[in-house]
């Protein structure tokens, strides 16, 4: 039996390179220039919530969705670091790989149609300095947990997912390979029919069989099919079409979808404001970061309420850390993990609130401190787990599915 409600889905919305909450979600007027930074904070559709002036589309959802202003975490202050423990709520030791909750996801509830139960768009992260793995994968559950990788622009004029065009869209080999496949699990079967390693090949050959072959697949995909506006409402550029796509996919029976909002913090735009090359400038992130998200954003929460999906369908808003209270001679901020902000919408979460503190210059939590783990647990309060189970782990020995300590942040429910 399935655990949970079958019809939760999450979109986990990364946003990659740390984005600067003093600057957007925790902002400080009252503390020194060099804290505050130059930007004001504005007033929002909920009482309880100021952001940043740079957010305007924001703060007219602002009733949708909840802020955490005291998550921290212990890790080093690099990208990759944040990304392993705020995906899989843990620092990986000892060679065990934790599984990012949309692997988790995967094992617990399955495939509900022929896509995949989860799904990275535009594509995995990049390089993040530290060269440590970035925990968007299966870990001690194995690759069949894996999420399936879109690896393409989804703004491209040309955007198709290569491995789900129809036949006369494909080149011979690729045909080929599809018609032949079948045949190679039937033989694997026939030659290792009592192993383990043979229903596992099994399993995933039919499912991605299944997958190239479904009409449902290649219409979800499909983003010709939605209208010219509502395209437009979230953006004609990858980081919007990106939120588009993974709204139509969990539309479509897809069980938890991550957008990773920027690839990688060199010479490309991301949140890494340090304030000189190859990283990005506050002025950068005015103009072209911050847009492109507001727009985006914003432009789900609505359209997931107006579906009536944002009950059933969990956003969260996370990043690898915060950004240092001073600003940097280079006018930026630095990489900071003892306190920043993360956002959470639908799914059962209470729109409209904050929780939790930050000191007053945004340092350090000054009230309801909120790590990796709790993070990771609330997203399983969303899809209906009980964090308190435990997983098949290492050598089939249980591992707790969050450390002891680690609890679903209530105030939000």
């Amino acid at each position: 039996m399935k655990p949970g409600n079958d019809e939760k889905a999450c979109i986990m919305i990364f946003n990659l390179g740390g984005p600067s909450h003093i600057d957007l979600w925790d902002m400080k007027p009252d503390a020194p220039s060099e804290i505050r930074g130059p930007f004001k904070p504005i007033r929002t559709k909920s009482e309880d919530i100021d952001i940043s002036e740079i957010l305007p589309l924001h703060a007219k959802v602002a009733d949708k969705f909840s802020l955490v202003r005291s998550c921290h975490h212990s890790g080093a202050a690099v990208h990759d670091a944040g990304w392993q423990m705020m995906q899989t709520g843990r620092r990986f030791t000892g060679g065990v790989e934790t599984p990012h909750a949309g692997a988790v996801a995967s094992y617990l509830m399955g495939r509900k149609t022929d896509l995949p139960p989860f799904v990275v768009v535009p594509e995995l992260m990049g390089r993040g300095g530290g060269n440590l793995p970035n925990g968007q994968a299966g870990g001690f559950l194995g690759k069949a947990h894996d999420p399936f990788e879109l690896a393409a622009d989804p703004s491209k004029p040309d955007f198709k997912v290569p491995d789900l065009l129809p036949p006369d869209q494909i080149g011979a080999s690729r045909l080929q390979r599809r018609r032949s496949m079948r045949d190679i699990v039937d033989q694997t079967v026939k030659d290792f029919e009592t192993s383990e390693d043979a229903r596992l090949l099994n399993d995933n050959f039919s499912a991605a069989f299944r997958m190239m072959t479904s009409e449902q697949a290649r219409s979800a995909f499909d983003l010709s099919q939605e209208p010219t506006k509502v395209r437009e409402r979230y953006g004609m550029n990858r980081v919007g079409q990106c939120f588009l796509l993974a709204r139509r996919l969990v539309e479509n029976g897809v069980r938890f979808v991550t957008v990773n909002t920027f690839l990688t913090v060199f010479n490309e735009l991301s949140w890494d404001i340090h304030g000189s090359k190859p990283f990005i400038s506050v002025q950068q992130m005015k103009e072209q970061v911050a847009p492109m998200y507001d727009q985006a954003y914003s432009a789900l929460l609505e359209d997931l309420h107006q579906r009536g999906m944002l009950d059933n369908v969990m956003v969260t808003g996370l990043s690898e850390f915060g950004r240092t209270p001073k600003v940097n001679p280079a006018g930026g901020r630095d990489h900071w993990p003892s306190c920043f902000t993360c956002s959470f919408a639908g799914g059962g979460v209470k729109g409209g609130r904050v929780v939790g503190k930050s000191d007053p210059i945004g340092g350090f939590p000054a009230d309801r401190p909120t790590g990796p783990g709790d993070i990771v647990a609330t997203i399983f309060k969303g899809l209906g787990f009980d964090h308190t189970s435990h997983l098949p782990g290492p050598a089939g020995r249980p591992f707790p599915m969050v450390d002891i300590g680690d609890e679903p942040i209530s105030e939000l429910f």
